[in-house]
């Protein structure tokens, strides 16, 4: 079994690179575009937060599943052309920005008018008060709910099979249908937990230290 286990292991990890990628392409792109369309959500001009309202809804009113399969086998009939690789990372950056940008939303609600009032008597521009003085706070607000969907991210990731990427529960299904053993898929179980727990113990460690941040 270990010997068995050794032999396929190098598949699953070269999928478990791919699921990184995803995973971590998806968090550096979706979080700052996320901080972006909350702003557009509050906007004063109707239309812009109408145009960003209705792509949120969208975006979470529909399964992530569907959003794959249409970027990768729905865009070609208007011309529009992804590989597999991009076109996964499309669909998940479109998907979890919106997730992203209803935390922030609420985070920025959550801080009291009282402290733009403050930056204004301090004369500090609208860029200064977000950068120093509200986005620490949203932050330290939006964390916990930032975490779970950090983790679900780590799951989700799985989907990019249905476009045939070479993912790691791709590797691990490959091995259990030709070897006829469950193994493979045991392994891949494992490597998905080792993920989340590490993901998990990065983000105490940044709860903890914005708890300590008054």
């Amino acid at each position: 079994m270990l010997h068995y286990a050794a032999e396929i292991l190098p598949s699953l990890l070269s999928g478990a690179w791919m699921t990184v990628r995803i995973f971590f392409w998806t968090l550096i792109v979706s979080i700052p575009l996320g901080i972006f369309v909350s702003l557009g959500l509050m906007s004063k001009f109707s239309p812009l937060r109408w145009i960003l309202k209705f792509y949120v809804w969208l975006m979470r009113g529909t399964p992530l599943l569907l959003q794959l399969i249409f970027v990768f086998y729905g865009l070609p009939i208007i011309g529009v052309i992804f590989q597999r690789y991009d076109a996964a990372l499309f669909a998940f950056i479109l998907n979890y920005t919106a997730y992203f940008s209803e935390i922030f939303r609420g985070g920025f609600q959550a801080i009291p008018k009282g402290q733009y009032e403050s930056a204004r008597v301090l004369r500090l521009t609208r860029g200064q008060t977000l950068r120093r003085i509200v986005i620490p706070q949203v932050v330290k607000i939006v964390v916990p709910s930032i975490g779970n969907e950090v983790i679900n991210l780590i799951k989700d990731s799985s989907l990019v099979y249905v476009i045939g990427l070479g993912d790691l529960l791709r590797a691990g299904n490959i091995a259990t249908a030709r070897d006829v053993t469950l193994l493979p898929l045991v392994l891949v179980g494992v490597i998905y937990l080792l993920m989340t727990a590490v993901a998990t113990f990065i983000l105490r460690k940044v709860e903890q230290h914005y708890r300590t941040w008054r």
